[in-house]
């Protein structure tokens, strides 16, 4: 409620009530022979130290004044709020259904959901939490998550993840309480947001290749995961979009084992100037020698951690499991680290790999070249691992060693 338009209404109010009482200085009693009680102080009530007297007050005149302005202020809050168009993507919160935790990050928390019907996952953002970024930092992160939203609802492709909407006020929003005495819900601050995407209950391919690192996964499933891969980040780089996080943990797959690009929480429009575009984004293990260097860079940036997870997917491993980030870091700028291709690797998957993590970007492929050279290889002869057991030869064609 705006309380100053209020209180010059009831000035108003008293004003025209003291115009009415101004010979009550000059009598003691008023018309009902009652005494005034203004005493000396009041021969004018205009004067700054006069007193006015409480049964003179109409207060039932107040009520009525006050209800007429609660009613004017609601309306134009609700005339003000019809006004303002909504964003495309933003979704209706009273549609949307929280039922548990997924995944925890570092700015938010992933729920699954039901929205409107349909299964959903459900990220919820708060970067102001525990103090993680300042007020300036988190307005920041709002616009940029707004500009983000923008691309993304409108992207449309087999292989990225369906988005289904957003929005940037949290408030109304009820998270079930993990607390069991507490049947209640937990309310998120204003300043958080929330974007919501198609749920896919394959999981992360990370868990996916962890689930088969003992017997490695047929050549034929290495090809179509690497195709489905590649397809999503051609995608994206058509729309001029870099998601500069592309990493096994960033890729769902739903029931039938097609992969699709998740988590945009880093992803930008390419910058006509690779010059804007700088600073250390990314996961370590997977991040380009130039991005880790604090050079300039490009989408071939994605290129180049696609070409990481394509060992991994085939190696069914991580990638440099035995060192540290700050050696990983140094060794792959200053030494160019790279993982070790294994000896059984077909040489037509193997020459794409190192195309891929070429130190020198402009020598990497566009990903629509490396859907090219995916498309052509020949699964039916197999390949595959060498055993941990097996110091030579390979069981590559073994029904044991994939599915």
């Amino acid at each position: 409620m705006d309380l100053k338009i209020f209180k010059e209404e009831i000035a108003g109010e008293t004003t025209n009530k003291r115009s009415e009482s101004r010979s009550l200085g000059s009598s003691p009693k008023n018309s009902s022979g009652q005494l005034s009680g203004l005493g000396s102080k009041s021969k004018d009530l205009g004067n700054k130290d006069s007193f006015l007297r409480a049964d003179k007050i109409d207060f039932k005149s107040w009520d009525v004044q006050l209800d007429k302005h609660l009613s004017r202020v609601w309306s134009r809050d609700r005339d003000k709020d019809a006004n303002i168009k909504k964003e495309e993507w933003e979704i209706d919160l009273a549609k949307l259904d929280i039922r548990n935790v997924i995944a925890h990050g570092t700015y938010g928390t992933v729920y699954r959901g039901v929205y409107d019907g349909q299964d959903v996952a459900v990220k919820v953002l708060d970067w102001g939490e525990d103090g993680l970024a300042t007020a300036a930092e988190t307005a920041n992160l709002r616009t940029s998550f707004r500009q983000e939203v923008a691309v993304w609802h409108k992207l449309d492709h087999p292989n990225v993840t369906k988005f289904v909407g957003a929005s940037m006020g949290t408030s109304d929003l009820k998270i079930p309480s993990n607390n069991a005495s507490n049947l209640g819900h937990n309310s998120l601050p204003s300043r958080a947001c929330c974007v919501v995407v198609e749920y896919l209950p394959g999981g992360t391919l990370k868990k996916y290749l962890i689930r088969n690192s003992r017997k490695k996964l047929s050549f034929k499933i290495v090809v179509q995961l690497a195709l489905d891969l590649s397809r999503g980040l051609s995608y994206l780089h058509s729309k001029k979009i870099v998601h500069r996080d592309v990493k096994t943990e960033n890729m769902l797959l739903d029931l039938n084992r097609t992969l699709k690009i998740a988590d945009f929480g880093v992803a930008r429009v390419e910058a006509q100037n690779p010059r804007d575009m700088t600073g250390e984004t990314g996961t370590l293990g997977y991040m380009a020698p130039e991005v880790l260097d604090g050079k300039p860079y490009n989408r071939k940036c994605d290129v180049y951690s696609f070409g990481i997870c394509l060992w991994e997917v085939y190696c069914c491993d991580m990638p440099y499991a035995d060192l540290s980030f700050a050696e990983v870091s140094s060794a792959v700028v200053r030494q160019n680290l790279r993982p070790e291709i294994p000896k059984c690797c077909p040489s037509s998957f193997a020459n794409i790999l190192r195309k891929c993590w070429d130190a020198n970007p402009d020598k990497r492929p566009e990903m629509d070249e490396v859907v090219s050279l995916l498309e052509a290889i020949d699964t039916s002869k197999g390949g595959g691992m060498i055993p941990e057991d097996q110091a030579t030869g390979c069981f590559c064609f073994a029904t044991r060693r994939g599915l």
